[in-house]
């Protein structure tokens, strides 16, 4: 496989998937040597999309392991960046399936009637579907009307025969400190 079998999509959303994983495999200052390799190998059959972290080596030589993981295990390189490599293969669990071709366009979701805003939906009142160009007429379709508190009756006493209190009404008072010397009212 190589580096140009992935869509770009798909790399973006395998280096998406790999964002939060840690790197399994280091490959310390020996290099890639075999028992790397077969490590590397485990790796990808039991996650399919792992992270290597490269120490000590200068970016040409990661481009060069890269390749050579790549061409040695039959997997694809996703992404390199600084001293990690993320590397993808396959497996028969298909945890990150990828689709080979141009990736299908998502359905748009179909409107279901005319938008109701929120205050005339509370009240019960629903528009109505019209002919195109023109505005919808609100309906009182709800036999229900819901009452907000502002808008409900007085509650009754519990006692029979009196009515609800009515409070005082009171002035307010401005502060003292706040008026001229001899402005102040006396009430």
């Amino acid at each position: 496989m190589n580096i140009t079998t992935l869509t770009s999509r798909a790399r973006r959303e395998l280096r998406a998937a790999a964002h939060p994983l840690r790197p399994v495999v280091l490959i310390g200052d020996q290099g890639l040597t075999l028992p790397v390799l077969k490590e590397i190998d485990l790796a990808l059959k039991a996650h399919e999309l792992i992270k290597i972290r490269a120490s000590g080596q200068e970016r040409d030589e990661r481009e060069e392991m890269l390749a050579r993981i790549c061409a040695e295990l039959a997997c694809e390189a996703v992404h390199h960046l600084g001293k990690t490599l993320i590397v993808y293969r396959v497996g028969p669990q298909q945890r990150y399936a990828v689709e080979a071709g141009e990736p299908a366009r998502a359905e748009k979701r179909k409107k279901e009637g005319p938008h109701t805003p929120k205050k005339l939906a509370a009240q019960g009142i629903v528009l109505k579907k019209t002919a195109a160009g023109r505005r919808p007429r609100k309906t009182q379709e709800a036999e229900e009307v819901r009452v907000f508190s502002s808008e409900r009756t007085p509650r009754p006493t519990s006692r029979v025969g009196r009515s609800v209190k009515k409070t005082a009404s009171r002035t307010i008072r401005k502060s003292a400190l706040s008026l001229r010397s001899g402005a102040r009212r006396r009430g």
